[in-house]
């Protein structure tokens, strides 16, 4: 993986350990030499995130809307800042310019661009990982909807697998780097469920 997409909050959360799991992930991005790919902001976890990097050599592309270019202040230290005129745009260069994903402990935008990406990955429109850093348990809840969603019949057991979590950003990485999506058949499996 040559660069990985990091989604993540705007804000810096409640809790020290949000914005010490951003640190951790991006000096360890600066180190292996992976460039970031995140939404362009200064503020919240997405500014500390692009900073460690920037602090530890990495390098930084930011993809931000201009109607929030000013509202989330974009980043300016940035030598690769894209402004793009919605958030489609933003979501599809994003993934268009990433071989993976991760999030960061976030609000409603970072769970919604994640899921996103996500059901691209059960649809086949890509192949990439997608992984959570689950910082101090955050996605513990989130991870248990997903086995609800499982076992209740909406999404395929491939795909609940394929959400790859760790609460260690180099083990995440890891697993990241490990990971081969599934030929996925979305329609014969749903046609069988209809028939079930």
């Amino acid at each position: 993986m040559k660069r990985i997409c990091v989604f993540c909050g705007s804000s810096p959360g409640a809790r020290p350990a949000y914005a010490e799991a951003a640190r951790e992930l991006g000096r360890l991005l600066a180190a292996t030499g992976i460039d970031l790919v995140y939404g362009g902001a200064s503020v919240g976890l997405m500014g500390i995130l692009a900073r460690t990097v920037l602090d530890g050599g990495g390098r930084v592309t930011g993809v931000i809307p201009r109607m929030l270019e000013e509202k989330e202040i974009a980043l300016t230290r940035l030598s690769d800042l894209r402004v793009v005129e919605s958030m489609h745009e933003r979501k599809a260069l994003m993934a268009e310019l990433s071989d993976g994903f991760v999030a960061l402990p976030g609000g409603i935008g970072t769970i919604e661009e994640f899921v996103e990406v996500l059901t691209w990955l059960q649809l086949g429109i890509h192949g990439k990982p997608c992984g959570l850093l689950n910082s101090d348990g955050y996605y513990d809840r989130l991870l248990d909807f997903f086995d609800h969603m499982a076992a209740e019949g909406f999404i395929r057991p491939e795909c609940r697998e394929a959400v790859l979590v760790d609460r260690d950003p180099a083990e995440l990485l890891k697993k990241m780097s490990l990971y081969r999506a599934p030929l996925p058949d979305k329609a014969e499996w749903a046609l069988k469920m209809d028939n079930a």
